[in-house]
């Protein structure tokens, strides 16, 4: 069954027709033969409402009292038995009278849609919770039924029912609204024109926003990178300059033209990559951004190699319409180096419309020529490059002077590998510089007339031309070669971070935090930060709070990280450290999603728990009430039925049949003080209260008390004296071995004694422990059940269903292991059972002392601790069961609330 669809009816005030529409889309709905129902519609006295509801099935209200005022609600309860396929339910942020299940209708609606029961609502802009404190200075009314926006955003469809102030106020005034007595007050306050214009617009631009969601939504599903205008998007581009203020207010003017305009500004700043150190934000970037905040604009700094190409990636990440930039502050002469970052987007930008703004500072120069960087090889490297390029033309030529006999082909040959080598090392610039340089040095030295730059043979002019154009080329395709390694490498590194990404997720616990912090310790160390932190908050006007953290000084806010990546409205990635490139932050952006999947993957693995821990417990409440059905009363019905008997007037009954009826009546109080017990174990058995008292125990004392429930003659004992004392509660042992003991000979044959042997156990390396085997003749159990016999509630083949509750064994293994000991299962060599119970012995030195026990003689008297002192100087409820006779030993009423009782032994002597 999966979860029930939304769709609410959004007004700007009440009047506007949301309910009316949302029964006229009832009735359409049952024309196509849709099953929906009335649940609850308030039609305020409108005649044209209250017709509509004319054909429509009506769920039955509740009534309720209250400060002795009856009131109708919603009835959730009927509704849900009810199950149809669509509700109507008017007013979403109606608040229910005490005594219904839910305080806001909201959570009734929430109910109906986790049952697979579509759902349709209505609500006014000024009942959501963001808008509360708006509402109130545009109206003076504060709004006290809410709902919160995040119930409203995940509505499946979102309908917007609007009308003009003018048309709703004549409505009004024809009493299709209030009732006549109650028009005049309502125009004059509440429904004045600038009221209604101010409630219509939050109305609109709230559900523009829910639109461009969707809208968002789509196009990222579809891949889709053009620009769709159908918002006014303006991206203004900033440099740190002088220049930025200018630049925001004339972009924030443009945006300011249309209604839900929205102003981005972005700052392109070189970066190395994955491995490279982002650029620290100036002063006057700072001030740009606190202005552009006070704009009511969105502040992002992104970093790229290319500004123009960063910017324009930026622009149609976010579906920008329109970019803002400056004119440039380079000098004329610098455009030889290319068009600039606004010739680039002018030229590039496609469709998105680019303002080209003058200011002051135009054409005075800003410090730096922008030479953009066509791949970063290292300082080292690009040194290097320089010097072969520029010295190493002009050593070639002297090395070559002295050296006759080669000819101008070869000299050109060994000044082009020159070239090669200047590219491969230092870049295209350094190969160009080769270039010139190179052919300057052939023109000059070896094409006749040498020592002059004139060339006499055409043939030669023409040789060092390809020579120079050939340098070039090479150059270009040895830089080429090496962009494109550089791009491969990041591609593979990027490859082999998705794939260490995949595997920390798919190796790691659902339920655990590690996998979390493991997550954002490797976006840590891929993206060389010094903190990460997942953010989370309740709804979007609630406080952050992370739910995992990695490194020293973690962000606390999205606002106050270098770097967030938004995962929905409520769910942040936050890193403190540097600034990251667009390219890294698709990248990180998929951390992000995975950070996300793994938090709500731990979430539903909690979920899961709790189902089942639900449902184990509905499994063993249904079990006990079919003990309770039958187990429990078959006893009682034999105790009722001979107490019945021997009160009876009407027969008199010799000694023999009374001595039989009060023998039933005994067998069976004894059958019900069984049941009862292992019931009672059981529940605290799983609520975790069992609390073993762990003492030094003879196990050949406690078994015979085990016997109390099984005939004479029905167990052989094997439990030798000599064997060594076990760590143990005594009482809740007894209770686990008369468990197992009484099972064991309830399966037996007839006649067939169950066996019960104890030995010492000493596993090479391990400490040393008890096994005692309780061995039967029965007819055993396949290897398949062995373990389900133990738990709750199960009875293997086909016992009767007077034979028990099935708890017998769950309750003696989960009280032997909470004494650090074991049950298990196997079969018995010949056919049958042999339940084995190991527990932890006592370990004693050569002079019989334990281990952590000390000589009496090593210490003074005042020393001592308590256990030390002679038997007779303690209470009798503070000495160990092992010191002291069998009369002496407490009753129940000394034990812990929770202590099973001790059994008295039997007293016929065990077989």
């Amino acid at each position: 069954m999966g979860r029930g669809r939304l769709r609410i009816y959004l007004g700007a005030a009440p009047g506007v027709g949301k309910t009316y529409a949302m029964l006229a889309e009832a009735h359409r709905r049952l024309e196509r033969g849709t099953d929906v129902v009335v649940a609850f519609v308030e039609d305020h006295g409108r005649r044209h409402t209250a017709a509509q509801v004319t054909g429509l099935e009506l769920v039955p209200r509740r009534e309720l009292t209250h400060r002795g005022a009856r009131f109708t609600e919603l009835d959730l309860d009927a509704l849900l038995a009810r199950r149809p396929q669509v509700a109507l339910v008017d007013e979403l942020a109606h608040t229910n009278v005490p005594g219904c299940r839910n305080e806001k209708r909201w959570q009734d609606v929430e109910e109906l849609l986790a049952a697979g029961i579509d759902v349709i609502s209505t609500v006014n802009i000024q009942h959501l919770e963001s808008l509360g404190d708006v509402v109130e200075g545009i109206t003076g009314v504060r709004q006290r039924e809410t709902v919160p926006d995040e119930v409203v955003r995940r509505a499946d469809q979102i309908e917007l029912v609007d009308m003009s102030p003018q048309a709703l106020r004549r409505r009004l005034a024809h009493g299709n609204v209030y009732a006549p007595e109650k028009v005049d007050a309502a125009l004059a306050n509440y429904f004045r024109p600038g009221n209604l214009t101010a409630l219509r617009e939050l109305a609109l631009l709230w559900t523009a926003d829910r639109v461009d969601e969707y809208l968002q939504k789509y196009r990222a599903e579809q891949g889709i990178k053009g620009t769709w205008q159908a918002r006014e998007r303006i991206v203004v581009g900033l440099t740190g300059g002088p220049e930025g203020a200018t630049l925001i207010r004339r972009a924030a003017r443009i945006a300011a033209r249309g209604s839900g305009g929205e102003l981005l500004a972005v700052h392109i700043s070189r970066s190395d990559g994955l491995a490279g150190s982002g650029s620290g934000s100036s002063q006057a970037l700072i001030e740009q951004r606190a202005l552009v905040e006070g704009l009511g604009g969105s502040y992002h700094a992104v970093l790229g190699d290319d500004p123009a190409a960063g910017l324009l990636e930026f622009a149609r990440g976010v579906n920008a319409t329109q970019i803002v930039l400056g004119t440039s502050r380079r000098p004329a002469w610098q455009y030889i180096y290319g068009p600039g970052v606004s010739g680039t987007v002018t030229r590039e930008s496609g469709d998105i419309d680019v303002h080209i703004v003058t200011h002051e500072h135009e054409a005075k120069g800003r410090g730096r020529i922008p030479v953009r960087r066509v791949t970063d090889l290292g300082r080292t490297r690009t040194i290097g490059g320089w010097l072969i390029g520029v010295a190493g033309p002009p050593l070639l030529a002297l090395l070559l002077i002295n050296v006759d006999g080669l000819g101008l082909t070869t000299d050109m040959l060994l000044f082009l590998s020159l070239t090669v080598c200047a590219a491969l090392v230092g870049g295209l610039y350094p190969a160009m510089a080769s270039a010139l340089v190179s052919s300057s040095a052939l023109n000059y030295y070896f094409a006749p007339p040498i020592h002059t730059f004139t060339i006499d043979e055409p043939q030669n002019i023409l040789a060092v031309a390809i020579f120079t154009a050939v340098g070039i080329a090479v150059a270009s395709v040895v830089d080429l070669a090496a962009r494109r390694t550089h791009q491969a490498a990041r591609s593979q590194t990027e490859a082999q971070t998705l794939s260490a990404l995949a595997g920390t997720v798919l190796r790691g616990a659902p339920s655990g935090d590690g996998v979390l912090t493991a997550l954002l310790e490797q976006v840590r160390e891929t993206f060389q930060q010094e903190s990460a932190a997942l953010l989370e908050r309740p709804d979007p006007l609630g406080a952050w709070h992370p739910v995992a953290t990695a490194g020293p000084r973690p962000p606390e806010r999205p606002e106050t990280a270098d770097v967030d990546v938004p995962v929905g409205e409520n769910l942040a990635l936050a890193l403190r450290g540097r600034v990251l490139p667009g390219e890294d932050r698709r990248l990180l952006g998929a951390f992000a999603a995975q950070a996300a999947v793994v938090l709500e993957r731990r979430r539903l693995a909690g979920e899961a728990a709790a189902a089942r821990r639900e449902a184990e417990g509905n499994r063993i409440r249904t079990a006990l009430l079919a003990a309770v059905s039958h187990d429990l009363r078959t006893p009682l019905a034999g105790i009722k039925a001979s107490v019945s008997s021997l009160r009876s007037a009407d027969v008199e009954w010799d000694e023999a049949d009374e001595a039989e009826l009060l023998a039933g009546i005994e067998a069976g109080a004894d059958r019900l003080d069984h049941l009862i017990n292992n019931l009672l174990d059981m529940s605290r058995l799983q609520t975790g209260t069992v609390t073993p008292l762990i003492l030094e125990t003879d196990l050949d004392e406690v078994v015979p008390f085990a016997l109390g429930g099984v005939p004479a003659g029905a167990v052989r004992l094997d439990v030798p004296e000599t064997l060594p004392m076990i760590r143990a509660d005594g009482g809740l042992l007894e209770r686990s071995l008369a468990n197992l003991i009484e099972n064991a000979v309830k399966y037996s044959p007839d006649g067939v004694k169950v066996l019960v042997k104890a030995g010492a156990l000493r596993p090479p390396g391990e400490p040393g422990r008890v096994e005692l085997r309780i061995v039967d003749r029965g007819p055993g159990v396949p290897e398949e059940a062995k373990e389900r016999i133990f738990a709750p509630f199960q009875r293997y083949g086909d016992a009767p269903r007077g034979a028990g509750v099935g708890l017998g064994l769950a309750v003696a293994r989960g009280f032997v292991e909470a004494m650090d000991g074991t049950v298990t299962a196997e079969d018995t060599p010949g056919g049958g059972l042999t339940m084995v119970v190991t527990l932890p012995a006592v370990d004693r030195l050569p002079d019989g002392r334990a281990p952590n026990d000390r000589p009496l003689d090593d210490r003074p008297l005042d020393d001592r601790p308590s256990d030390d002192r002679p038997l007779d100087d303690r209470p009798l409820d503070d000495r160990p069961s092992d010191d002291r006779p069998l009369d002496d030993r407490p009753s129940d009423e000394h034990l812990p609330d929770d202590h099973p009782p001790i059994r008295q032994p039997r007293k016929a002597e065990p077989a």
